[in-house]
């Protein structure tokens, strides 16, 4: 969900967890934007009180937001941008690398040690020591906080995966992803599925948590290694998305072969690869599990190729988009068909910094018109619930007034939700 030293102006971009909002770090400060409408993209803060921004991270809709700077790389800021006031800073024994965060949990991820906070207060729970060699920091933590996996690199020779209990603080399990270093790492929203790449960007595999299972591998391409800079799953878990280096993004699609295979009208591609999964079972492992590597579901040309971007798969006005940040600071909204598939239709870009003039003169496309098949799409995309939130979920208070790295005075903070004059109640 985020990628840093992203190009010209931008040195980082972030969606929030769940999509709605978009981070942007630049030489002079950052920028919060909220993406939900196509037409129109709304800057709704901006702070040019802190420099050459290399991290920057919003917590869902809620006001805190937490700033890393170019000039102090070993200082974390956490704000609330609203009130325009410092809740706390914290400082570390080297360079902070990512920076994740979810309703219960925020990890400091450095290139050989890992810090665990509680979000309430603050407080540092756990310290990750002498964890491989992680030098751009690579590391995932579940939106979902009732759960609060934590994945990173547990090899930077191979692509072993270490997922970790932030809530439990305690290892839950090692996978062995890949054969080569770790690129890429994200977890459904859920925190139920784990998706991976390797330095060598030719298959994405997604696993079971907390089992570590294979359930799905996919194939982007044998012809040439890339650098997958950014992996995220659709809210509700059936496609996941894939930027890289290249000019193109894939999407795939993760759908469970039914036992009865009932199709409507069964095509001749459907009937082999029915004939593939009965032989799999009668195959090694090897080979049966080339033939469940699928290509992409979906596809999009990038007008721009050999640069970082960052990509997330969200729900905007009840139909499904893909949506990319670019280096050269422009926000590109696609239209997804999730029954087809095939090409995505660019529908609308947004430029990410400039003038507010810049910004009301956005180029504007074509607009097409969704296939029909989007229509129904918002039944499609329905966000399973994880059950409801309790009443003992913590959150920041109000006047979190910390400075200077102190903790939140303990009268200070609720032991239940509280609102931070959000866009939606906190938590959203």
């Amino acid at each position: 969900m985020e990628t840093g030293d992203i190009g010209p102006g931008l040195c980082c971009a972030s969606f929030n967890q769940d999509s709605t909002s978009l981070a942007v770090g630049t030489k002079t400060g950052y920028r919060l934007f909220s993406v939900t409408s196509v037409d129109k993209l709304d800057c709704i803060h901006e702070s040019t009180e802190t420099p050459d921004v290399y991290i920057v991270e919003r917590l869902f809709s809620s006001s805190l937001v937490v700033v890393v700077s170019e000039s102090m790389p070993r200082r974390m800021n956490v704000y609330h941008f609203k009130k325009g006031t410092e809740i706390c800073n914290y400082s570390y024994s080297n360079n902070i690398l990512a920076v994740r965060l979810n309703r219960q949990r925020l990890v400091v991820c450095l290139e050989e040690s890992i810090y665990i906070h509680n979000i309430k207060d603050m407080k540092l729970l756990k310290t990750l020591l002498n964890t491989p060699s992680n030098p751009s920091g690579l590391c995932a933590l579940s939106i979902n906080h009732s759960n609060s996996f934590l994945a990173y690199p547990g090899s930077d020779t191979i692509g072993e995966i270490i997922v970790y209990d932030a809530n439990n603080l305690s290892t839950v399990t090692m996978i062995p992803a890949h054969d080569s270093p770790l690129a890429a790492i994200t977890f459904s929203a859920s925190g139920t599925k784990l998706a991976s790449a390797s330095e060598r960007g030719t298959v994405i595999r997604v696993f079971s948590i907390p089992e570590g299972l294979r359930l799905f591998e996919f194939r982007r391409g044998m012809k040439r290694y890339v650098n997958i800079s950014s992996l995220s799953f659709s809210p509700d878990a059936q496609f996941l998305c894939a930027s890289s280096n290249t000019e193109t993004l894939h999407i795939f699609k993760l759908k469970q072969h039914s036992p009865s295979g009932e199709e409507d009208a069964p095509s001749w591609s459907a009937y082999v690869g029915k004939m593939f999964t009965a032989a799999s079972s009668y195959l090694p492992a090897q080979v049966s599990g080339m033939m469940s590597q699928d290509r992409a579901f979906a596809t999009v040309r990038l007008q721009m190729a050999g640069q970082k971007n960052v990509c997330t798969l969200a729900t905007i006005q009840k139909l499904p988009r893909l949506l990319v940040a670019s280096s050269d600071g422009q926000l590109f909204i696609y239209n997804i068909d999730p029954q087809d598939g095939g090409e995505c239709t660019l529908v609308q870009k947004h430029r990410l910094f400039g003038s507010n003039k810049d910004w009301e003169e956005t180029e504007k496309c074509e607009l097409t018109e969704p296939p029909q098949a989007c229509q129904s799409y918002a039944a499609t995309v329905a966000i399973p619930t994880s059950g409801p939130v309790t009443a003992t979920l913590t959150g920041y208070s109000e006047d979190g007034g910390a400075k200077k790295g102190e903790v939140i005075p303990e009268h200070e903070f609720a032991a239940g939700p509280v609102c931070l004059d959000d866009e939606t109640e906190f938590p959203p």
